[in-house]
């Protein structure tokens, strides 16, 4: 117990250590307990923070801030309309499209599947490529009931759920955008008045963070634009779909890109065979994903996020299991906000005696 109270003592004697500790337990709690409830508010404070980047810009141009705002707004919701009605439509109507030809997938696989016991007798036998192909069906059929139950009795929920996202969070996009420093300081009054250490994390969170996560909005935006005008000249089915999924998959470093590329050579393989089309579509693909990875990232990211690969798969595992989709996306900035606090809290110097002596800041890493 002594050594325990010593530890508190050398990490929790500063009093800027203990607010920081103390906001980072309630907003930690706050987003575990209230954050289902208050999905649109996070959502809207998330596109207000991107959006302010802009607004910015053209305020550092000489425009106030009120007519930038409503002219970053205008183009945000119109965005927005086309995204609800152009692009959803599309997507639903190629998901439908999509189901209705699984059957001729599944069939289609099964015919490849029995050829590998007379191409490959010593790897497979007859009876595994048959109780495979029983499984497969099985879990088609499984997941075909619940996609069909799931969507027949939470269609409407989903419907009116979008509804109301259209409408609301824009509303709140918009409130935060223009009354921002009330705002803030509203926000700022309930924080410990000897902040230093929370400011210095904010300040290195705010450099990384927002130049990640717009590079990382302008990148799926980019590589989801290539690809559908890839695919749909190449004349790849479903092209819509697959290249919103493309585009999507630079969410997850090192593995989006790899889980992608199986229903991209699925589809293709299913449409085409293995003739030249299917290999102009793959080399396609390739193509592009080292142009995101080469090319794409460098340029957008002027700011690179200093994480380890290890620590950025740990993050994605962590923080998707806790929020799921929302947590894989922002995984990495979240990955930052730690390493920004590792960085800053102070830490404790022995002195010459063996005693504990004043706190320092953390080394950067």
């Amino acid at each position: 117990m002594q050594q325990i109270r010593q530890w508190f003592a050398r990490h929790f004697n500063n009093p800027q250590v203990m607010g920081l500790a103390v906001v980072l337990l309630l907003g930690f709690g706050f987003f575990l307990f209230f954050g289902g409830m208050l999905v649109p508010v996070i959502a809207a404070v998330v596109l207000a923070y991107l959006l302010e980047g802009v607004v910015r810009q053209l305020e550092r141009r000489g425009i106030p801030r009120m007519p930038s705002v409503l002219f970053v707004f205008s183009v945000f919701f119109a965005g927005l309309l086309l995204v609800f009605f152009l692009l959803i439509p599309v997507l639903i109507r190629q998901v439908s499209q999509l189901v209705d030809e699984l059957p001729k997938i599944l069939s289609a696989s099964q015919a490849l599947l029995l050829q590998l016991p007379e191409q490959y007798p010593q790897l497979f036998s007859e009876d595994q490529i048959t109780d495979l192909i029983l499984a497969i069906r099985r879990e088609a059929l499984d997941l075909g009931q619940r996609l069909l139950t799931s969507f027949s009795m939470q269609s409407l929920v989903v419907l009116i759920t979008l509804l109301v996202y259209l409408l609301l969070v824009p509303f709140l996009v918009f409130f935060f955008l223009k009354d921002k420093k009330p705002l803030v300081n509203w926000f700022s009054s309930y924080l410990p008045r000897d902040r230093e250490l929370l400011q210095t994390i904010w300040r290195d969170v705010d450099a990384q963070i927002g130049n990640y996560v717009r590079g990382k909005f302008l990148e799926i935006l980019i590589v989801w634009a290539v690809t559908f005008v890839t695919f749909q000249m190449l004349g790849l089915s479903f092209a819509m779909l697959l290249s919103l999924m493309v585009g999507l998959s630079v969410i997850i470093p090192y593995i989006g890109a790899a889980v992608v590329t199986v229903p991209v050579g699925l589809i293709a393989y299913f449409q085409f065979g293995f003739g030249s089309e299917f290999v102009w579509i793959m080399v396609a693909y390739g193509v592009i994903q080292a142009l995101d990875g080469n090319v794409l990232v460098p340029v957008l990211f002027s700011e690179v996020v200093n994480l380890h690969p290890v620590a950025i798969i740990v993050a994605i595992l962590v923080f998707g299991g806790i929020w799921g989709f929302w947590g894989i996306f922002f995984a990495i900035p979240l990955a930052t906000v730690i390493q920004a606090i590792l960085k800053a809290w102070p830490v404790a110097t022995t002195g010459p005696d063996g005693q504990d002596g004043d706190q320092e800041q953390a080394p950067a890493a």
